[in-house]
Order: C-alpha cells, then sequence, then structure tokens
C-alpha cells in the first residue's frame, strides 16, 4: 500500500503568487456560514495591515509550514512498521508516547482524518479544509484573525493555530493497543467492534502470541485499507474485516455460527455519540436519532454481540471518557450511561485512566479517559 509522501502532501495545496495588496484586496473572512471580503472586515473588526502582512507571508511561504507538519504528523519511516519498544506497563497507559506510530495511521487515512471526518461541534472546520481554503482561494477562518491567532502568528507558531482551533479525527496510538495486550489483556484471538483507523489491527498483530484479528467499520476506505495492510504486513496470521455496522453482526447466521464463543479478547473505543461524524453511510448518529435510541440500538446491541462471541472469562476492554454534550441542549454521560449497560451482561474486572492530550477544541469532561475491562462470567 502506497504511502503519502511529502511532495504528495506539498501538492495538496497549489496556489498562485500574489501581492499582499492583491492578497487584502482579494481575500475573504468565513465567520460560519458567512463570507465576508478581507477589507470590510479589517475595518469592522480595527484590525492592522501588519497583521493580515505575517499571514500573507505565512501563505506565501506555505511549504516551510506543510513540510514541519509532514515530519511531524505524516512522516513514516521503516522502523515505524513494526514496534520494538517495551510495552507500557500496566496502569501506565499513555496516548501520547512514541508518535511515530500514530504516523503511521494518520499517513495512512489522512484524508479521512484531516478533512473528511467532522466535528459534532458547531462552525469546527477541518484541518484540511481550512488550508485549502486558505491557499488555494484566498478565504481565512475568522479564528486565523483572533487576537490570540495573531500572537501565535507573530511568535511563529501559526502551526499552533491550526492544531488548536481546527478539526482533525482523534486516533489511537497503537503501541498504546500493543501495550494494553502485552500487559494486560494477554488475548491471542481478538475481534474488535470498530477499526479505530486500522490502529487495532497494528497494534494486537505486532503481539507475536496473537494468532487471529477480526473486525467491522462502517467506512469503506477504512476497511479496505485495513485490509491491505494486514496482508502486507502479517500475511501469516489470521485476519478478517467486515465493513458493515458492528450492531448488525448479529443478525448475520454466517457470522454467529463462525465466531460463537470464539475469541479470548474483544476491545475498541466506540464512537463517541455525536463528537466525530463519519464520511459514512451508516454512521450510527445518522441511523438513531435520538441518544436513547442510540444506546439502545447500537451501544446494547454491539455489547449483545461482544458477550456472544467471548469465551468465558473473556475480557471486553473498551477506552471512553465521560464526554457529555456541548453542542445541544441534551445532557448525558457517556460513561455512566454506556457502562451501566455493559453491566447488564458482563462483570467489571477493572478500570484506570488512560493519559491524553486534549485533541484541538474538542475536550472531554475529564483529564483522562477511562479503560474499562469487564470480564464475560
Amino acid at each position: 500500500m502506497k504511502l503519502l509522501e511529502l511532495q504528495d502532501f506539498l501538492d495538496l495545496f497549489v496556489s498562485k503568487k500574489q501581492t499582499l495588496t492583491e492578497f487584502i484586496n482579494k481575500a475573504q473572512v468565513k465567520i460560519g456560514d458567512k463570507i465576508e471580503p478581507l477589507k470590510e472586515y479589517m475595518k469592522r473588526k480595527d484590525i492592522e495591515k501588519s497583521k493580515i502582512k505575517l499571514l500573507y507571508e505565512n501563505i506565501e511561504n506555505k511549504n516551510e509550514y506543510l513540510t514541519r507538519f509532514y515530519n511531524l504528523s505524516l512522516r513514516v519511516q521503516e522502523k515505524d512498521l513494526h514496534i520494538n519498544e517495551p510495552p507500557m506497563k500496566n496502569k501506565e497507559m499513555n496516548n501520547n508516547i512514541e508518535l511515530n506510530y500514530k504516523n503511521v495511521i494518520r499517513n495512512m487515512h489522512y484524508e479521512n482524518i484531516l478533512k473528511n471526518t467532522k466535528s459534532g461541534m458547531e462552525n469546527v472546520s477541518t484541518y484540511i479544509d481550512v488550508l485549502k481554503d486558505l491557499y488555494e482561494k484566498s478565504i481565512i477562518d475568522y479564528k486565523l484573525l483572533t487576537p490570540s491567532a495573531s500572537h501565535y502568528i507573530q511568535n511563529g507558531r501559526i502551526g499552533s493555530v491550526f492544531s488548536s482551533y481546527f478539526f482533525r479525527a482523534s486516533i489511537m496510538n497503537p503501541y498504546l493497543v500493543y501495550s494494553l495486550n502485552k500487559s494486560v489483556l494477554k488475548g491471542t484471538k481478538i475481534f474488535t467492534p470498530t477499526l479505530g483507523w486500522t490502529s487495532y489491527c497494528f497494534g494486537f498483530l505486532e503481539c507475536p502470541e496473537v494468532i487471529e484479528y477480526v473486525g467491522t467499520d462502517v467506512i469503506q476506505d477504512v476497511c479496505e485499507k485495513t485490509i491491505q495492510f494486514s496482508k502486507k504486513q502479517y500475511p501469516d496470521k489470521i485476519t478478517k474485516i467486515f465493513c458493515q455496522p458492528s450492531e448488525n453482526l448479529g443478525k448475520s447466521k454466517s457470522f454467529k455460527t463462525k465466531y460463537r464463543e470464539h475469541f479470548d479478547v474483544v476491545f475498541f473505543s466506540p464512537p463517541y455519540y455525536k463528537l466525530e461524524l463519519y464520511d459514512s453511510k451508516n454512521q450510527s448518529t445518522d441511523e438513531y436519532k435520538t441518544y436513547e435510541e442510540w444506546l439502545q440500538k447500537y451501544w446494547e446491541e454491539t455489547i449483545k454481540l461482544c458477550h456472544y462471541v467471548l469465551e468465558k472469562n473473556g475480557k471486553l476492554c473498551y477506552i471512553l471518557s465521560g464526554y457529555g454534550s456541548q453542542n445541544t441542549d441534551e445532557q448525558y454521560d457517556l460513561l455512566k450511561d454506556m457502562n451501566n449497560i455493559t453491566k447488564k451482561y458482563f462483570k467489571l474486572k477493572s478500570q484506570q485512566p488512560m493519559y491524553n492530550k486534549d485533541v484541538h477544541v474538542t475536550k472531554h469532561k475529564e483529564t483522562a479517559e477511562k479503560i474499562m475491562i469487564f470480564v464475560k462470567s
């Protein structure tokens, strides 16, 4: 499978040279769904020309920033395709250690992670959409012109503005998945009700003791790339990828016949209700219109499936935070509500924090996500 090279990434953003005056005359400011000429916005907000000049210079020298971003977040070296570090210890799980393994996932799915997956929060544009608007169309997201953004840009840190204000889908580090299995779960046959952008496949199949990996997802492109990745990297291991909602797999007679009490570990980080909106016709929050319906028809049906495919004393592990609604009048607590449903079918064995930095503007209610481990008794 071909990975994205630096020049491929640079070629995504094509812009024409222009003078500062031409830029000011042509540029527009995007405020939500509205567009306003930059000259009018500058006058209305009393923005100095010197601040616009700094932004203009960053646009003219865009390849400097894009190269830094690629090297930090997308560059993959041969050594990154296999995990050589010792696993993290139990109770010390951190999603932000050995970030080079995240680059493999982000590179493989860059378009879905940086562009196609939308935020559940209003008026939060995706990373690539903002850059393409800025570099190719001279359309400036208004957040780039706020005093705090101007401060960072003035200090040569425009990357901090892009990463803090604009949306990128969250990624599970394959190294964390690997460490969890080596130090805690100790599974040999794994099922995942989502694919986690291929990170679960990568992390589990790096464990020599894992002999089989089966997963499902609703994003066709993710399914196809996970199949390609597993065949190339782990040709001697049993892998099977389904492309359908997890709650529907329990209706498949062939799946139920083949995988009844088959796995010793089920693992995933379930979708956070309305937090990330994926590029799929089968997204659960589109299918089920209310939170209560989503809990019943997505979450409970998925938990029933997990119970069905796990062997006796098998482990169910998922990672979740107490994220609640910040965008609607709805009030909910995912951690509490989802755990309550799981406890109807499984016995809680343990829980521990997973340390993770806040991503862009989507902050969780708690500083650490929870690694929940249940047992089928």
